[in-house]
């Protein structure tokens, strides 16, 4: 019933929005009367800044149309390289009529960003897409809000995930390089430890950037209440059925409305005052800095419903069970062992500030991934850096990316097998050699 109020919230608001969008043009507009009056400005910064707060706000697109490669600027086309009921794996295919530039990117290597199922849309990853797109060809997994997937398509759980995941890397090849951002580190690292049980070819490298391996290191408030309350808890009072105007009517899901409302509640002060600085910049002029906050809320505010039997199958099994780390996580009847991984190269990445997945959460994978010799084994601390900043912004650009585009390029044949150097980074963060458990 709460899914359907909040729908019924929402067709109320949507003209009032309307309503307040087009007062604050009628208050700025260089050729209206209006915005000769006293205070005008101040009219057109307040009902602008209701338009945004009573909004909703729609998946935003990649708009990824050229990277520069070398010294060339690019043309970049979003292409489905495959379609799966729940996600499209996209790719980012770069093309010039420049000879350098064509023979260089036919001999970059290729990854895989496997992107959260955690609220937000893929889209949330553009920077890093971005950045990748000079060095790589880059493909990333585009989840599907569940209330758009019909009934008929069946549910969605956690060994879902993980076959998607092993589907993807089988498409692009034994040649790839995974990185799984936050909560998708777990899947992909059962993932890639099924595929070497078996003897199939494994990526190239995987780097793993905070995400929870072991939630039970230096927990956080989100870690707290997913082991704190119940499974029960969870299906009896975040879980509501998709209403009837949308495609999935009818599934059961965790909504993203809800998920919002978390977010928000982590740092309620800081969006309040994020707000009131962009009713000041309007007021002021500052187009720039209005600008910067629309960008980052019209990706913040968009979210998607999750599948509810993945997102209770993740709340047990990562943070009630910690069955990955407990070694008794079974993918349809197989156990999940990362020691069988021996030819893959792992790179784990924290951030010194990060709110969502603690210190030591990601470095766990290093324990647990024993087959993987010490010397392909390495971790590095972003300092400075919360959670979004090791994948996005500044902090992403200048520290992070050199880091991972360097450790690719280290481990880029399965013959780079030899020890490497523990470079420091700018900035005085030191990527380091983990040993492992068997090592000790």
């Amino acid at each position: 019933m709460l899914y359907q109020l909040y729908e019924a919230q929402r067709a109320l608001m949507a003209p009032f929005s309307e309503f307040a969008s087009a007062s604050a043009k009628l208050y700025d507009h260089p050729l209206s009367p209006f915005a000769q009056l006293p205070m005008a400005q101040r009219m057109s910064a307040s009902f602008d800044l209701l338009h945004r707060l009573a909004k909703e706000y729609e998946k935003p697109p990649f708009n990824i149309t050229s990277a520069r490669v070398g010294n060339v600027d690019v043309a970049v086309q979003e292409q489905v390289a495959m379609a799966k009921p729940f996600c499209r794996l996209l790719r980012f295919k770069r093309f010039t009529d420049d000879e350098s530039a064509l023979g260089l990117m036919k001999i970059q290597p290729r990854v895989l960003v496997v992107a959260p199922l955690s609220g937000h849309h893929s889209t949330l990853l553009r920077d890093t897409v971005k950045s990748l797109l000079q060095d790589h060809k880059v493909y990333i997994t585009d989840w599907t809000d569940a209330r758009m997937v019909p009934l008929t398509e069946g549910p969605f759980h956690l060994d879902d995930y993980v076959d998607y995941v092993q589907d993807f890397i089988r498409l692009i090849g034994p040649d790839v390089h995974v990185i799984s951002v936050c909560q998708p580190t777990v899947p992909v690292l059962a993932a890639v430890s099924l595929m070497a049980s078996r003897g199939e070819a494994t990526p190239l490298t995987m780097t793993m950037m905070g995400g929870p391996i072991d939630a039970r290191k230096s927990p956080t408030a989100v870690n707290n209440l997913a082991m704190n309350k119940s499974h029960a808890w969870f299906e009896n009072n975040v879980i509501f059925r998709v209403p009837g105007n949308f495609p999935g009517a009818g599934r059961a899901v965790y909504p993203g409305f809800l998920q919002h409302t978390g977010f928000v509640a982590m740092n309620p002060d800081r969006h309040v005052t994020s707000h009131y600085d962009y009713f000041q910049d309007l007021i002021k002029g500052d187009d720039g800095s209005a600008e910067s906050h629309r960008q980052f809320y019209d990706e913040y505010n968009a979210v998607l419903d999750m599948p509810a039997e993945y997102y209770l199958d993740t709340i047990k099994t990562v943070f009630q069970d910690f069955a990955l780390v407990n070694q008794n996580w079974y993918v349809r009847g197989e156990l999940v062992r990362p020691q069988d991984i021996t030819t893959t190269a792992l790179l784990t990445i924290e951030g010194e500030l990060d709110d969502i997945s603690g210190a030591g959460q990601t470095k766990a994978a290093h324990d647990l991934c024993e087959g993987i010799p010490s010397n392909r084994s390495l971790h590095y601390d972003a300092e400075g850096a919360g959670h979004y900043g090791i994948f996005s912004g500044r902090r992403w650009r200048e520290k992070v990316y050199p880091e991972v585009r360097g450790f690719i390029a280290r481990f880029g044949s399965a013959q780079a097998s030899q020890p490497v150097r523990s470079p420091t980074a700018k900035g005085g963060a030191k990527l380091s050699a983990v040993k492992t458990a068997r090592s000790r």
